[in-house]
């Protein structure tokens, strides 16, 4: 990875994060310092990255400036050089020069966070691997990665302490450059290497669950987290380093299977939790939303066996980076119980219903208390809203991650947990009553529920039967009124007295309080990172305690 001539092409983000994208035909080297959200640039690109902040009215969200920083296209050249485009070598090193050249060390926006330096090193190692050249570097190459580990080393017990994928990304980092540099001879490397590994175990044990339920409580984010590890397996294999102990290796099988479960037939996922629109490693030509090529590669690596059994562009990944496909399949998923995070998976003929209730270790990222995510036959018909944003002006900043956004119920109008800050929530819900999932002559069935911080009490029951699921609400101890609220999958529908249809599906909301609102409203939805698209909401309001019961029918395939 050396620089070359100056390339006259460009390159153009891709909004939709489609991963790995063909760069063939780009022409100019990007400018760095330029938001791809707002198309603002940095004016502080020579100041300390400690003194530029995460948020202004300048550029908005600094991950619009961190995005192209995170080598993504370098990726995407090495795979195109892998599959016989010299050109694109040429293409790689003048881009890499170019950042190099405009982001001196720690100064500019892409020196700010410790977790964007250690995505770098995992991509540049990645596709040292993709290129060969893991054995023979390039000197300056090293010495990129030595800079980027002296950014990350002194502020990792801050990544630590925030229990998320700071600090496994950082971690990540210096295990696998530390790792790096310690075979080529740098002895800092091996001191690097092994707080990387310390780290790494740590992180294992404290913010995977037993079930393989992730800390962050978001799907998208627990694939940032699983992405890391294969990452770091990955590196440890190529380097022939020793294996982590069995807890970290049970734990990442854990994680993995916990991903299967939520996998829906043509790749995509429920979008719960917050989600900034983060995927690593896209050495797969295929859409951000498209889980299968992170759950094939972990499920290779931690489980020896394949997450999916037909052939395509899933496999590639496993394919560039040198992993074998193993003949072994996994079995079909199951109908399954996560109540170390909070979450129960129906499975039942054509219907998918994923149930989530509140089991807060670690700080919640949403108010999706008793949240129900339907799917029939891969199509999402009751869904989450997703982030849209972290940085964006009101009412978005709270009804995306609050309890609008999902499908449960609102009481008085407010939220079910107060907002202390942009990314905390104070009075965190416990699970009051319980039932785990079970089946019988009726079908599948669990319950949940909660007291919120004002007295207003919840409590859901899921049953799902051959071709209808049934939920039974029970709520109480609110001051004015209390919503419940489907948000449906986009289409036409039609609202008949408490029953809203489509062609081919019936939600029907009776209850033994007087209904005194029934109504489709507008409402959004964000399943890529700052865009958002309107959805209709099926809202039913009542004024009194008492129970609600949703019927929801479709006809069989």
């Amino acid at each position: 990875m050396q620089p070359a001539a100056q390339s006259t092409r460009s390159f153009r983000y891709h909004p939709h994060g489609f991963g790995y994208i063909p760069l063939k035909d780009c022409v100019s080297i990007p400018d760095w310092h330029q938001s791809v959200l707002s198309g603002e640039r940095c004016r502080d690109s020579q100041q300390p990255w400690y003194a530029i902040p995460d948020f202004t009215d300048e550029i908005g969200d600094i991950k619009g400036i961190w995005e192209l920083s995170r080598f993504d296209w370098l990726l995407g050249f090495a795979r195109e050089v892998a599959e016989g485009d010299p050109d694109s070598l040429n293409k790689l090193q003048t881009w890499l020069e170019s950042w190099v050249q405009e982001n001196p060390p720690y100064l500019g926006p892409n020196w700010k966070c410790g977790q964007e330096a250690s995505i770098r090193v995992m991509h540049l190692a990645m596709a040292a691997i993709v290129l060969e050249q893991v054995d023979q570097p390039e000197k300056a190459l090293l010495e990129l990665v030595a800079v980027h580990l002296k950014r990350i080393a002194p502020t990792i017990q801050y990544a630590i302490a925030q229990d998320n994928n700071h600090g496994t990304s950082e971690a990540a980092a210096l295990f696998i450059g530390g790792s790096w540099l310690a075979k080529h001879g740098n002895s800092q490397g091996e001191v690097w290497q092994k707080k990387g590994r310390k780290w790494l175990e740590n992180r294992a044990r404290r913010l995977i669950e037993n079930d393989g339920s992730f800390s962050q409580y978001s799907v998208n984010y627990h694939r940032v987290m699983l992405d890391t590890f294969s990452m770091v397996e990955v590196w440890r294999r190529a380097l022939q380093l020793p294996e982590f102990s069995h807890r970290w290796d049970t734990r990442a099988a854990a994680a993995t299977e916990w991903l299967r479960a939520l996998l829906q037939p043509e790749g995509d996922v429920p979008n719960l939790g917050a989600n900034d629109g983060a995927r690593l490693l896209p050495l797969a030509a295929r859409d951000y939303r498209d889980f299968r090529p992170s759950t094939q590669l972990a499920s290779v690596l931690f489980c020896g066996r394949k997450a999916v059994a037909e052939l395509g562009e899933w496999d590639a990944p496993l394919r560039l980076l040198g992993i074998q496909l193993p003949k072994a399949l996994a079995p079909q998923p199951e109908n399954a119980q996560f109540d170390n995070g909070g979450y129960v998976v129906m499975r039942k003929n054509h219907c998918f219903a994923l149930f989530r209730y509140p089991r807060f270790r670690f700080r919640p990222g949403q108010a999706d208390a008793l949240h129900l995510d339907v799917w029939l036959d891969g199509r999402n018909i009751l869904r989450d809203g997703g982030s849209f944003s972290y940085n964006t002006e009101e009412p978005w900043q709270s009804y995306f991650p609050g309890v609008e956004g999902h499908n449960t119920v609102q009481f008085d109008g407010r939220d079910q947990m107060p907002r202390l800050s942009r990314f905390l929530f104070g009075e965190w819900l416990k699970t009051q009553s319980f039932e785990p999932l079970t089946e019988s002559a009726e079908g599948l069935s669990t319950l949940a529920g909660y007291r919120d911080y004002e007295g207003a009490f919840h409590t859901r029951k899921v049953i799902l039967g051959d071709n209808r699921l049934s939920i039974e609400d029970d709520i109480g101890g609110f001051a004015k009124n209390a919503i419940l609220r489907w948000r449906l999958e986009p289409g036409e529908w039609e609202l008949n007295g408490c029953t809203a249809s489509s062609t081919d599906v019936t939600v029907a909301v009776s209850s033994k309080s007087r209904v005194i609102r029934s109504e489709i409203v507008d409402g959004y939805e964000s399943r890529y990172y700052g865009q958002k698209t309107k959805l209709p909401v099926f809202e039913i309001e009542v004024a009194e305690a008492g129970r609600l019961t949703t019927e929801i029918t479709w006809n069989t395939i």
